[in-house]
Formats: structure tokens, sequence, C-alpha cells
């Protein structure tokens, strides 16, 4: 098997290196590829009069010119026209985030890419974010009553919890308008130079004496005398003994 690969070449008799062509520079001269593009905006064909909407695909040759925008590349396209094959070119502008065409077309009149758009003012651009507010409450609303229609509830019925809301806050309010009332009823004698809690504070400071506590014997026990405060008197007897 070893036999079969021979890396020796055949050079004919008549072959002469000299006649050899130095091969080409990689990345050397213009830098030209096809790509699949569509159309970035509709034009019109200046040769033929020819429509050519956005969106239609295209094989494109796309070239990179020596061209950039704040560090950014400029691309350029060519495309050939659907009825009379001519050339059209367009390139990128990163300036406008948006392409220009150069020759062979004309663009299309577009309202928002026209330049004599009027700003839109603060004042008007706060109308119009409270505008689509409404709306989408208008949205919701219809949204939530529709789903109650489907469940076979009446939206004009209060649901259950919507019922033990209600009387949460109606008990809330008669409790928040007793209190007011109580403290209204408080503040009076306040007011005419009285203390209501006069009389309690006197008698809860002043404490009545109690009575000494009576203990209680078992039957048989008697109670012993209390030890007198002076010591008794001892004889030890005389002298003489």
């Amino acid at each position: 098997m070893s036999e079969r690969k021979v890396l020796s070449k055949y050079y004919p008799p008549d072959f002469d290196p000299r006649q050899l062509q130095r091969r080409a520079t990689k990345g050397a001269g213009p830098q030209v590829q096809t790509v699949r593009l569509m159309s970035p905006f509709s034009m019109r064909c200046t040769s033929c009069d020819e429509y050519i909407g956005k969106g239609r695909k295209f094989n494109v040759r796309k070239s990179t010119p020596d061209e950039k925008y704040l560090g950014i590349q400029i691309f350029r396209f060519f495309i050939r026209c659907t009825r009379c094959s001519s050339e059209i070119t367009f390139r990128t502008d990163p300036q406008t985030s948006d392409y220009v065409c150069e020759a062979g077309a004309k663009r299309n009149t577009e309202l928002w890419w026209s330049g004599d758009a009027v700003t839109e003012t603060l004042d008007e651009r706060l109308d119009r974010i409270t505008v689509a507010d409404a709306l989408d409450e208008v949205r919701s609303r219809n949204a939530r009553l529709e789903k109650l229609r489907r469940e076979g509830l009446d939206p004009l019925v209060p649901s259950a919890e919507g019922r033990v809301t209600a009387e949460g806050e109606k008990d809330e309010e008669d409790a928040r308008r007793a209190f007011a009332l109580r403290s209204a009823a408080d503040a009076d004698p306040l007011d005419q130079g009285e203390s209501p809690h006069t009389d309690v504070a006197t008698d809860a400071m002043t404490r009545q004496k109690r009575p000494p506590k009576q203990t209680k014997l078992l039957p048989g026990l008697k109670r012993a005398d209390a030890p007198s405060s002076r010591p008794p008197l001892v004889d030890y007897g005389s002298d003489t003994d």
C-alpha cells in the first residue's frame, strides 16, 4: 500500500518555472462579496419606472469602501432592477441609522422618513400618554366584564368577596365614628376646667387600712404568750454556796 502514496509530481520536458506567475495576495483588490439581502426601503427605478417594494429579496453585491463615520464602517450594495436589470446602488448611513440611495433609483416618499415631520411637544406627549392609559383601563374593564359573563355571573351584582370587603369598610367607618364621638365627649369636661379622673385618682391613692388578720388555731392547741420585752431576773444563789 505504501507504493501507492507517491508524493512525487510529474514535470514535463518543456516545463519552465520562470513562466509561473505570482499568486495574488489574499485580500488585495476591492472587497466584494455576494450576500442575500432584502431591500431596506421602497424605491422606483429611474430607467423603467419600476417600483420595488420594501422587503424584496435580492442577491446583492456587497462592497466595503474606505469610508467610516465615527469609526463605524459604511457598506455599499449593488442590486439589479427586476424589470430592466439596470444597476441600483445604495449604502448605509450610520449618522441617521438608515440607508441612502445613491444611483439607479429614487426613494419613495414615506411619512415617517420625511424631514418635515413636526416635532412632538411635551404637552402633546403627555396628552397622548393619558389617552393611552385611559384606553388601557377601558380594555381591562371590558375584559373583566367579559370574563364574568363567560363564567355565568352578573357583572352588576357584587360578588361575595366584594360584599365582605364593603361590609368590613362600613364597620371600620362606624367604629371610627364612634371613637370620634367618644373622644369628643371625653374632651368636654376638660374644656370646663374639671377633670373626670380626679376622684378616681384620689380614691386610688388613698388606701384604707385593713384590719389585722385573725389566725384560727386547731382544736386542743393553746396560744403561747408573747415574750416580754424585758429579760427575766435570774437568781444564782448566795456567794457562800
